[in-house]
């Protein structure tokens, strides 16, 4: 449906962005990982401090399907819809585009008329996905300004490649497969851009057949996950140039771009080292018309008593950080990283991108630590820091502790209890737990968070 008018929640800069309305509602992933035959869900919490049902769950939409394992969905629409080599400005912020990771099923969602009540509109089925791209395992949802970007982890046999699909807006139709020339590109998993730029950064995982019985150890220990970015060409759709890390990186996962469309750099968050099982923080640059990739923040691992650890990390007597997610906040100066492994969720000023500065910590869940929220200061808890989202304004963030069900009980096998949080941050630097905000969620595990008319990494802007 078009309106006369550009959708109130677009911006044309993030500085613009940052001055909306704070959110009131959330909605997240919830998924249906403990053997039970029932269908994942995407739920709905009230993340308004007025109102009485604050830091509850106030609406759940049931998939029709069970099986999915709902990843990490986006908007059909956002800020760059604006951007003005494509605009399509009469476009709403409407639908929530939920893939599932596990049947390449991709569910089209209806926020309106109730926001509290989505609806099921259309779900592509995975047959229709592989006859258009010959891909499988959807990934990660993106709005770009001609249409709907998702990545995926491969091909339909499980293995390789994976690679970007295009999704129609209007129709929710798969238009097809974004790449025209590949290149060396074999692995994926998530995938951004600089729009200013014409250029589009990817990174890599693993195939399904890699992922989706757990971590391979004979595969991490030959270095064969993903260690490398790929630049690519947006308009022309075709590979430019390739970053490799070294073999000891493994997992080059998730990307934040500067929010600033004018700056030409981004971060990276690897999850392991084979060297000591520390994890760590790239950023990508450009330098002289090419691009390059430079480590900038090391976390190491954590001496742990072995018989507290679960079978896989049993013989390295320690703890692995295991950054699993990062997010950047809109004005480009606070870098936040979820390690699910210590438990550990850390805060960094990165206004000087290439000399970060740490300036806040917090721990809940972890591995060996348990840390418990001040809500109930007597529980353990485990998972850990993973899933993070951040409000437009930089002021509230919000993060989930299950990272994928196969993984999950890998490293937490006495089964992952799910929970979500918020976390006040602080102008100057520094954070705190909100008291009052802690979500448990049952049989349930929570994942991916999506907040109301947008956040840090639902968008993406043409103007400064």
């Amino acid at each position: 449906m078009s309106l006369w008018r550009p959708d109130p929640t677009f911006y044309p800069s993030p500085k613009m962005a940052m001055a909306a309305p704070p959110e009131k509602l959330a909605y997240v992933a919830m998924l249906n990982a403990n053997g039970h035959q029932r269908p994942d869900a995407l739920g709905v919490v009230d993340v308004d401090p007025a109102s009485t049902a604050y830091g509850r769950l106030v609406g759940q939409l049931d998939m029709p399907n069970v099986g999915d394992e709902l990843h990490h969905f986006g908007w059909n629409a956002c800020s760059a819809s604006l951007c003005p080599y494509a605009p399509h400005p009469h476009i709403e912020r409407r639908y929530l585009i939920v893939p599932g990771i596990n049947s390449s099923r991709i569910h089209i969602v209806d926020t309106k008329p109730d926001p509290k009540k989505p609806q099921i509109v259309k779900v592509i089925e995975p047959e229709a996905l592989a006859a258009r791209t010959g891909y499988a395992s959807p990934h990660t949802m993106h709005c770009g300004p001609e249409g709907i970007y998702s990545s995926a982890l491969g091909a339909t046999n499980g293995d390789g490649p994976g690679g970007i699909f295009i999704i129609d807006h209007d129709s929710f139709d798969i238009l097809g497969k974004w790449e025209l020339d590949r290149g060396p590109q074999y692995l994926a998993y998530d995938f951004w851009w600089h729009l200013g730029l014409d250029t589009v950064i990817t990174s890599e995982w693993g195939t399904p057949n890699m992922v989706r019985h757990g971590i391979n150890p004979e595969i991490l220990l030959k270095g064969g996950y993903g260690h490398k970015l790929h630049i690519w060409d947006l308009r022309k759709r075709r590979h430019l140039q390739e970053l490799d890390l070294g073999a000891e990186y493994q997992m080059a996962l998730e990307l934040r771009p500067a929010h600033d469309p004018t700056r030409a750099y981004g971060f990276l968050g690897v999850v392991v080292s084979l060297k000591d099982l520390s994890a760590s923080i790239w950023v990508w640059h450009r330098d002289n018309g090419k691009w390059g990739v430079k480590k900038i923040i090391e976390i190491p691992a954590e001496p742990a008593d072995p018989e507290k650890l679960p079978p896989l990390l049993e013989g390295f007597k320690a703890v692995p950080p295991l950054i699993t997610d990062i997010n950047l906040s809109l004005d480009d100066r606070f870098l936040y990283i979820s390690c699910w492994g210590t438990g550990e969720f850390l805060q960094y000023d990165v206004s000087d991108p290439f000399h970060p500065k740490k300036t806040g910590s917090i721990h809940l869940g972890g591995i060996v630590r348990h840390a418990a929220h001040p809500r109930a200061p007597k529980t353990e808890l485990n998972g850990g820091p993973q899933m993070v989202e951040l409000s437009r304004d930089g002021k509230r963030i919000y993060f989930t502790n299950s990272l994928y069900s196969p993984w999950d009980v890998q490293f937490y096998p006495e089964g992952v209890r799910s929970w979500m949080v918020k976390v006040d941050a602080k102008p100057e630097g520094g954070m705190e737990l909100d008291p009052k905000f802690f979500l448990e969620s049952g049989d349930l595990r929570l994942h991916q968070v999506r907040l109301e008319g947008g956040d840090t990494s639902s968008d993406s802007y043409c103007y400064s």
